[in-house]
């Protein structure tokens, strides 16, 4: 378990507390390859992604309660 991944999701989990409460919260399985994916998208900015990575992005932003 990568120790960065792993400060992300409990970030996640506390985050969840308070927002999410009608929502499933993640396992860490589920977690993962969905911040991985966030991330990634992150890496590529603003300016550079497109009208399909932008709605991904916010999609999984939502999903990981991230500003």
């Amino acid at each position: 378990m990568d120790a960065a991944v792993h400060k992300r999701f409990l970030d996640y989990r506390e985050r969840h507390e308070y927002f999410g409460r009608k929502v499933a919260i993640l396992s860490y399985e589920e977690f993962a390859p969905l911040d991985a994916e966030h991330r990634d998208l992150a890496k590529i900015g603003d300016e550079e992604r497109d009208d399909e990575e932008e709605a991904r992005f916010v999609e999984l932003s939502k999903i990981l309660f991230r500003d």
